[in-house]
């Protein structure tokens, strides 16, 4: 469990909502005591070629990057943070719902729900010109 402490300038920021939501969670499932943590990444698919996803996870790999904020440890593989780096992950409560967001400087375009993106180097990926589900 030697996972590399992330702790340059380009980390992923988790809001003080976003962690506060990520507690509730913990509480309302029992898992407060047992070091469970957010992991965030990415993956190939989405109707923009990629998706971001998230889980509630007790595993730290020796690969991963860890940062705690607010209370709330956060797991990023390094694959995942190659997308990722500088991205901000909130957690709104709006009229059409709430919900985790991210807001990622890397994405050049996204779907409507904004659950997969697109960077300036994947363009033209296998995920361009596909229906977004979100709807």
């Amino acid at each position: 469990m030697d996972a590399v402490e992330q702790t340059d300038l380009e980390q992923i920021t988790l809001t003080e909502n976003a962690a506060q939501a990520v507690k509730d969670l913990l509480t309302k499932r029992n898992l407060v005591d047992q070091d469970y943590a957010l992991r965030v990444f990415v993956q190939g698919g989405g109707c923009s070629g990629f998706q971001y996803g998230m889980a509630l996870d007790n595993r730290v790999l020796s690969s991963d990057l860890v940062t705690e904020q607010f209370g709330v440890k956060l797991l990023v593989d390094e694959m995942s943070l190659n997308y990722l780096k500088g991205a901000t992950v909130d957690f709104v409560d709006e009229i059409m719902g709430s919900g985790f967001k991210i807001t990622n400087p890397n994405a050049v375009s996204s779907c409507g729900c904004g659950s997969s993106f697109r960077t300036a180097d994947s363009a033209g990926g296998e995920g361009e010109g596909g229906s977004c589900g979100c709807h």
